[in-house]
């Protein structure tokens, strides 16, 4: 159905912004209808029954269509264009009606646990019927449907908020489930299991609220850049060949779309700085034309001339690795004296390193002396990482 909707509705020559905000509001509005749909039609299945937890599984569904509403809303504000009060324009506003929805969920849990409480402590029978049971295998196919499209196309547009209703969903039928599991053996066993299967699928509720929160909050708060996208801007830096390597990279996320990234460039000390910046400006344009980011870049001139100096880094570095690989180091420059050598660099460690940052930077110094020798003192900077790394350490060496 979405798909046949998406030919008729969506344009795919149109910019790809658009077109990730027009697929965000057609599974929005299709969401609404039949959310709606399966309210209706479980709440006469409810009544029918006198069943709780048919009854609440309706209004979740009414909760959803809700929940649908909002997120047709936040994608059609996430895509209004930049101003001068929102200069970056206003793509964190999906990720704020996710948040809402994710509030809604929650609040749904909370009720359904409270009257399942109190259908299990003063039970009550239920009637079964075929009617009934028909409406609720209906709901459990229409749910494991609209978990499959959500799920897709939020993969396709790269949509926290849609991944967190695929989840909804997909517990919404797991609890219509349990629902219709309990109907079936109240009405050929006569167990009241009705108030433990409310229960039950409060929880699911819960779980799926407190999952579309963690998704839609953490960008909100500020997470990481995904790995690939990571990779990608360092593939598409490193194969200029005036960039010697790069670090201190920040993502910028201002919405689905709407990164901005700050990296420094280590470029040879010895070159034409006219030619190195036009480099730049072709590494900052190709990162947007390929990744659709805005990108500035500060240049880090080093010696690349100097044997002696390549030297004395390559062993600073191998003792800085020698305590622990995921450690790395950037910026390094040897200021000679006639009684002494300052080695100045900079150390990245990954939030939560297993040492402070004195004692790392006590243990560098000591490494030093005894594999360099006693003439060296390092000047060093420790610098947090703020790119994932895939050898990042939280606990004791």
């Amino acid at each position: 159905m979405v798909a046949v909707l998406a030919k008729i509705f969506i344009k795919e020559e149109q910019d790809q912004r658009k077109i990730r905000q027009s697929y965000g509001m057609l599974c929005g509005m299709l969401g609404i209808v039949l959310n709606i749909l399966l309210f209706t039609g479980k709440f006469f299945a409810g009544m029918l029954s006198r069943s709780i937890a048919i009854t609440a599984d309706a209004f979740n569904n009414l909760s959803d269509a809700g929940s649908s509403a909002v997120t047709l809303a936040g994608f059609k504000l996430a895509g209004a264009k930049p101003d001068p009060e929102h200069p970056f324009g206003h793509g964190r506003i999906e990720y704020i009606s996710g948040l809402i929805v994710a509030a809604a969920i929650l609040l749904m849990a909370y009720e359904l646990i409270r009257d399942s409480i109190g259908k299990i402590l003063h039970p009550q029978e239920t009637e079964f019927s075929v009617l009934a049971g028909a409406i609720l295998l209906a709901s459990v196919l229409v749910k494991l449907y609209m978990a499959y499209y959500n799920h897709r196309i939020g993969k396709k547009i790269d949509s926290a908020a849609m991944h967190a209703t695929a989840m909804d969903s997909l517990s919404d039928m797991c609890a219509t489930s349990v629902v219709f599991i309990a109907s079936l053996v109240g009405h050929y066993t006569g167990f009241l299991i009705d108030g433990w299967c409310g229960m039950l699928v409060g929880v699911f509720i819960l779980y799926a609220g407190i999952s579309a929160a963690r998704d839609t909050l953490n960008p909100l708060l500020g997470q990481p850049p995904e790995e690939a996208f990571v990779k990608d801007i360092h593939e598409i830096v490193m194969s200029h060949q005036g960039i010697c390597g790069i670090h201190d990279l920040i993502v910028h996320d201002y919405g689905p779309g709407r990164q901005m990234i700050s990296l420094h460039a280590e470029v040879p000390a010895e070159g034409d700085i006219l030619v190195i910046h036009d480099e730049i400006d072709c590494v900052e344009n190709e990162l947007k034309e390929k990744l659709g980011c805005e990108a500035t870049i500060h240049m880090d001139p080093i010696v690349t001339s100097d044997a002696h100096i390549g030297e004395l880094k390559a062993k600073v570095t191998a003792v800085v690795k020698s305590i622990d690989e995921i450690i790395s180091l950037h910026d390094f420059r040897a200021v000679q004296g006639p009684s002494h050598t300052n080695l100045i660099f900079d150390v990245i460690v990954p939030f939560r390193f297993w040492m402070s940052d004195d004692e790392l930077k006590k243990k560098i110094q000591q490494s030093v002396t005894e594999q360099i020798g006693q003439q060296y003192f390092v000047v060093i900077k420790i610098d947090q990482a703020y790119v994932k790394s895939s050898k990042e350490k939280t606990g004791s060496a």
